[in-house]
């Protein structure tokens, strides 16, 4: 029997995920001065769902929640960030289980490789895929969209370098650490 890259745990994850990423994208998002820019707490919730259920949750927990913040706020779906925030969950995901953090570790080398991550993957996320489909779906201007991606970019890496880090470091400190139970005759 093959099993199913949509787990009951994984199909939950990514409706309640999406719901939240929705919320944090429309009301906690603090403008930037940049237009259409702002600097977004939801892509640490976004980190958080992927880095605890892996690549498949965070692709859909980034696609469906970013395609429902647009559409709730604008009435229409700007796909080429909608698809970059896709890409984020999916990015950070891949890297999951590397993080232990289902095991109760979540130390200083683990923080450090998090970022490292979040950091690769958000860059090309925003320095070059959002900016490029802007300009490949939307023959938007170049220097627009590279300033809108830089700008969205290094918000974003910064907002999940401290909440995203302060979000798994809570929430590996909920868990049993492996091998700190013991049996007892």
């Amino acid at each position: 029997m093959k099993k199913s890259i949509f787990s009951t745990k994984t199909v939950v994850a990514i409706g309640i995920g999406a719901a939240v990423f929705l919320i944090l994208a429309k009301f906690v998002a603090i403008p930037t001065g940049i237009p259409n820019t702002t600097i977004q707490t939801a892509y640490a919730f976004l980190a958080l769902i992927a880095v605890l259920f892996g690549p498949i949750a965070g692709l859909f927990v980034g696609l469906i929640g970013h395609a429902l913040n647009d559409l709730t706020s604008y009435g229409s779906v700007w796909w080429s960030w909608v698809i970059t925030s896709a890409f984020v969950g999916l990015g950070i995901g891949v890297f999951y289980k590397y993080f232990s953090v289902e095991d109760g570790e979540f130390g200083l080398k683990k923080i450090i490789m998090f970022n490292i991550v979040q950091i690769i993957v958000q860059a090309i996320a925003w320095f070059l895929v959002a900016p490029g489909l802007d300009i490949l779906i939307y023959a938007e201007p170049a220097n627009k969209v590279f300033t809108q991606g830089i700008a969205a970019g290094i918000w974003n890496i910064g907002t999940v370098a401290v909440l995203g880090t302060i979000l798994l470091t809570a929430y590996a400190k909920t868990r049993t650490k492996k091998g700190s139970l013991s049996y007892e005759d």
